[in-house]
């Protein structure tokens, strides 16, 4: 499969999950991904993970911090952009309404990055690499894949996105039910659908989707392992198969399975 060496600023570099229970959460993903992990330790008590794919790193995992259990964050997945430079693009971020969550801080020598919330309160992650580039595989079962961008005012949340990172939306139309495609440069990336797909009190967020080479065979063992299915696996014309689900802790995400057309590049 496809290695990825160098992320492109914009891109979506990298994905990591938040959660209550990281055994749990390695046993899931492992099972339903083929996922390898690779324990780091941070502290006596603590550990980060890396998940790999083909000995390339695919995602990772940690532990919710006690503070973000106690103001009610649940288990999610965070995604990285990214960046020439953090500190920019964080001072940046702040003129054009967003709101650092975490200022620019150093991850050893992996890299430096920041925590972001955009003027609709959906949050992600800068990333200015050093050693690690972040994901280094894609296409294959299991990788990330797309990112979706779940706000009630995409107006305000496109133009933050255009002025922060150069991105350009593709409207299918004008109409209320439009699906918006964001591209970065050459790549299609992501996409904004309309406010009112949105679940009602539903805070603003960003959906990971992970590529399936089966989208009902995947999502069958999800639910087994404990997954929460939100949209069983379901045809979009033209794009792919797609099921929207919760780990077992709770954190929401994607798989996606392309239209055989799409895949073929017909």
């Amino acid at each position: 499969m496809p290695n990825i060496e160098k992320h492109a600023p914009g891109a979506f570099c990298w994905a990591e999950l938040a959660t209550t229970d990281q055994n749990a959460a390695i046993n899931f993903y492992s099972k339903m991904f083929g996922w390898s992990a690779n324990n780091m330790p941070m502290g006596p008590n603590d550990f980060y993970t890396i998940f790999q794919l083909e000995g390339r790193d695919a995602a990772a995992g940690c532990t919710l911090r006690p503070d973000q259990t106690a103001r009610g964050v649940p288990p999610h997945w965070n995604l990285y952009i990214a960046v020439e430079n953090v500190d920019a693009s964080a001072a940046r971020a702040e003129q054009l309404g967003g709101k650092l969550f975490a200022p620019p801080f150093d991850v050893l020598d992996a890299g430096r990055m920041a925590i972001v919330q955009d003027p609709t309160d959906a949050t992600f992650c800068l990333w200015q690499p050093n050693k690690n580039t972040g994901i280094g595989i894609s296409a294959s079962h299991g990788t990330l894949c797309w990112a979706d961008l779940s706000t009630p005012d995409r107006e305000r949340a496109g133009q933050f996105y255009s002025d922060l990172f150069g991105w350009q939306f593709l409207k299918e139309d004008e109409k209320a039910h439009n699906y918006w495609h964001i591209t970065n440069g050459e790549e299609f990336i992501g996409g904004i659908p309309p406010a009112s797909h949105r679940q009602p009190g539903t805070p603003a967020h960003w959906l990971a989707y992970f590529t399936a080479s089966d989208c009902d065979a995947t999502a069958a063992a999800a639910k087994n392992l404990g997954a929460k299915l939100y949209m069983p696996p379901t045809d979009f014309e033209n794009v792919g198969r797609i099921s929207v689900m919760a780990d077992p802790q709770g954190a929401t995400f994607a798989i996606f399975k392309a239209a055989a057309r799409a895949a073929s590049g017909s």
